[in-house]
């Protein structure tokens, strides 16, 4: 068993708090005693490469450690990050990357990082070399080589997420939902909270069709409880909650139709209209389908959903202006709703035009707002 120094202890310790200045400075310390300490050399480009405009003193920093260790596998793999974070110098890391698979055949990671970069590296040799453009066909050639790389380092440590998210990035560039698919399925069921994955997987499920507002909002309240912080999936739940929010105006034309009929606003061919004003009792009863109609087609719906899902809707409300619009446009049917069956009418040009006023506004923004996201 290899003993670590107590300074590469306290710089490891220091990394993980992301507390990077401290640990470059205990590695200092560290190389101060021992400029041979090819681990500190190792940890110390590691450091330099998580700070802004550092990837130069990273890369330096590589070079000490492979001049000790020409071989060492870890300096190998930070080389290949110094490179590809220097402007300029990305395509070398093709040729880092290979030594390490020549060092270690089994060793997963020179596949994954291979593979995750050497489609870039192959497009932009090609688009330098044509004018900027690189073809379909070329691109395609370039993601079946990183394809086959990656599908070695799945072989060579298949519960490693990596290598199965560089496999996504692949086949989804490719156009290839299934394997892409796949990939996001094994990725969930070594980390079930994977945010991408699951924000992935869910989104799809809820654009099945088929799917209702209230199924894809509960889809995405689910996902959250695992993955909180998902900008994505809290988009998606924003989308459904409009949706749900949007099948209230349809609660409230139907009610505005209800009205109509009850008015018998407007003459049919062999039949007579009822004479006017209603009686009380009439105008009365014409509340009690308006009332079933909320009953069960707003109120019981929202007491069904989840509670997530409840909180984000009055959370919508309150941070988007569409979402208030609809519910001003249902209020404003209603309202026309109400006068129409409860005012004593004794003609029926006037609520006539309440009839339409309180259906043309509302019924035009149901199709024009049909695909639009909050």
């Amino acid at each position: 068993m290899t003993t670590v120094h107590p300074a590469l202890e306290r710089a490891d310790a220091l990394y993980e708090l992301r507390r990077y200045d401290e640990a470059k400075t205990v590695l200092g310390q560290r190389l101060a005693e021992d400029p041979e300490d090819v681990r500190a050399w190792v940890r110390l480009a590691r450091c330099h490469l998580r700070l802004e405009n550092e990837a130069d003193q990273a890369l330096e920093a590589t070079e000490r450690a492979l001049a000790l260790a020409p071989e060492d596998i870890p300096a190998l793999i930070q080389r290949a990050y110094a490179l590809q974070a220097v402007g300029g110098r990305f395509p070398e890391t093709e040729g880092v990357l290979r030594e390490v698979i020549r060092l270690d055949p089994e060793y997963w990671v020179g596949y994954a990082m291979l593979a995750n970069w050497l489609f870039r590296i192959r497009a932009i040799k090609f688009g330098q070399a044509n004018g900027g453009q690189v073809t379909r066909e070329a691109m395609d050639r370039f993601l079946q080589e990183s394809a086959e790389l990656a599908q070695q380092a799945i072989r060579l440590a298949p519960e490693e997420v990596f290598g199965y998210e560089v496999a996504w990035l692949i086949a989804d560039m490719g156009g290839n939902r299934t394997v892409a698919d796949q990939m996001d399925q094994a990725i969930l069921r070594l980390d079930p909270n994977h945010p991408q994955a699951l924000a992935r997987q869910t989104k799809k499920n809820a654009d099945t069709p088929g799917v209702k507002a209230a199924e894809a909002a509960t889809l995405y309240a689910d996902a959250l409880a695992v993955a909180p912080d998902s900008a994505t999936m809290q988009q998606g739940l924003d989308d459904a909650s409009y949706r749900l929010l949007r099948g209230v105006r349809w609660l409230a034309v139907l009610c505005v139709g209800l009205a109509a009929a009850g008015l018998d606003l407007f003459t049919t061919d062999g039949h007579t209209q009822r004479a006017l004003p209603l009686p009380l009792g009439q105008r009365l009863w014409d509340l009690v389908p308006m009332t079933a109609i909320w009953a069960v087609g707003a109120l019981l719906r929202y007491r069904r959903l989840r509670m997530g899902v409840r909180y984000n809707l009055r959370s919508l409300i309150n941070r988007r202006r569409w979402p208030r619009i609809v519910l001003g446009q249902a209020a404003w049917a209603m309202l026309c709703a109400l006068l129409l069956t409860q005012v004593p009418w004794t003609d029926r040009a006037f609520p006539q035009i309440i009839f339409w006023a309180g259906l043309v506004p509302t019924a035009a923004t149901i199709w024009f707002d049909r695909r639009k996201r909050t």
